[in-house]
């Protein structure tokens, strides 16, 4: 297994045509990136896939995996997620962070008061929510990830400055 941290790029969907290629649904910028990593690692770390993209359809990407020759191989593929080792993606910008990196994060308000801890990153189409376990509760509440609710996200120092509605 990596000794970094694994990133969820996708998923394998479905088979694609009798010659053994499959249809990813990824979650990178530009679709065909998924590609770009090099070889990706299943959830445990323990298996490999070198995929070469055949094209980009409305359903997903549509690749080859090396290995992978025929329909009832690809198909035993179905729901296989792909990860890459987070030391093999580029350092965001300035401004901008992997939604990995976010998770795990100390969540306190202006004044230094910790309000609990980001859980996940959640998008159920109107755009990205933090999910905060409030500190000292089982109960997690969500923030829309904009420039109002979110004043500062310090990922060396593990500190994100939240306004809770």
């Amino acid at each position: 297994m990596s000794a970094t941290p694994l990133i969820l790029l996708g998923h394998i969907s479905s088979a694609q045509g009798i010659r053994g290629e499959v249809v990813i649904k990824t979650y990178t910028a530009e679709p065909e990136d998924i590609a770009a990593y090099g070889p990706l690692l299943d959830e445990a770390g323990n298996r490999t896939f070198d995929l070469t993209v055949v094209r980009v359809a409305k359903k997903g990407v549509i690749a080859r995996v090396a290995g992978i020759t025929n329909c009832n191989a690809a198909e035993a593929l179905r729901g296989t997620k792909l990860f890459v080792p987070r030391d093999r993606l580029p350092e965001p910008e300035a401004d901008e962070v992997y939604h990995a990196d976010l998770i795990g994060l100390e969540a306190v308000d202006a004044d230094g008061n910790v309000v609990g801890e980001v859980v996940a990153i959640q998008n159920f189409g109107a755009g990205d929510l933090l999910e905060i376990r409030l500190a000292g509760k089982r109960r997690t509440e969500f923030i829309p990830f904009d420039d109002h609710f979110v004043s500062e996200v310090d990922v060396t120092v593990g500190r994100v400055t939240v306004v809770m509605p």
